[in-house]
């Protein structure tokens, strides 16, 4: 299946409050029964376990409403893992306003060098061309101390008959169209492991795959 890359409705700054919120929201639900939520914790729990450490500080890239880290995180509560969350999205209305935010742009991420342990997204690298790609792999790369953390969809035919079979679970016309847009534009584990690989940044990365056509990606720092 070879990759198209095709807009998606929710990226355009066009889009109606009410209708973001619908989609959004379709997206946690999403993210909480289809292992949205289940990949971001596992790649939080295998940097744990190799850092030895419990406590991490996490910025959330294309946050949206920033349910996957915390959900993600309140479940790694129960072993004792504490996550410190900022959300940054270059949409203003993706945000939620009870969390710590800021609008910004992905590939300039407006901090210093190795400001958060760890630099997270979840159904983002899928919106960038292999170039803007590798260049949020560098910019991530700075700004994080310990990983990057990519947790994204894998391209399949099957994954898209299942995108269609569960248009009846999404409330949003935004998410039906999005959903099937993303699985086009997705990448496979290869793809995207070359990608990251012609980054200068790039020391070691592990890929793994999760439940319903789900991959997650580490990317260590030195």
């Amino acid at each position: 299946m070879q990759r198209v890359n095709t807009p998606e409705i929710l990226d355009s700054n066009s889009c109606p409050r009410d209708e973001v919120d619908t989609s959004l929201q379709d997206l946690c639900r999403i993210n909480r029964w289809f292992g949205g939520v289940a990949t971001t914790r596992s790649l939080i729990e295998r940097v744990a376990t190799a850092a030895g450490e419990k406590h991490f500080s996490l910025l959330e890239v294309a946050a949206g409403y920033g349910e996957v880290p915390r959900e993600a995180g309140k479940q790694l509560l129960r072993k004792g893992i504490k996550l410190d969350i900022t959300d940054l999205d270059r949409v203003p209305t993706h945000l939620q306003r009870s969390h710590r935010s800021l609008v910004a742009d992905a590939l300039a991420l407006p901090f210093r060098d190795n400001s958060f342990d760890l630099v997270s997204c979840s159904l983002f690298a899928h919106h960038l061309e292999p170039a803007q790609l590798a260049r949020f792999g560098e910019e991530a790369c700075r700004v994080a101390r310990r990983a990057i953390l990519i947790n994204d969809l894998i391209r399949h035919p099957l994954h898209l008959a299942l995108v269609y079979a569960g248009f009846p679970l999404m409330r949003s016309h935004i998410s039906r169209v999005d959903g099937v847009a993303s699985v086009r534009r997705a990448y496979e584990p290869g793809e995207i492991r070359e990608i990251l690989c012609s980054s200068a940044c790039c020391q070691k990365i592990e890929i793994s795959t999760h439940y319903l056509f789900r991959m997650g990606v580490i990317v260590w720092k030195e």
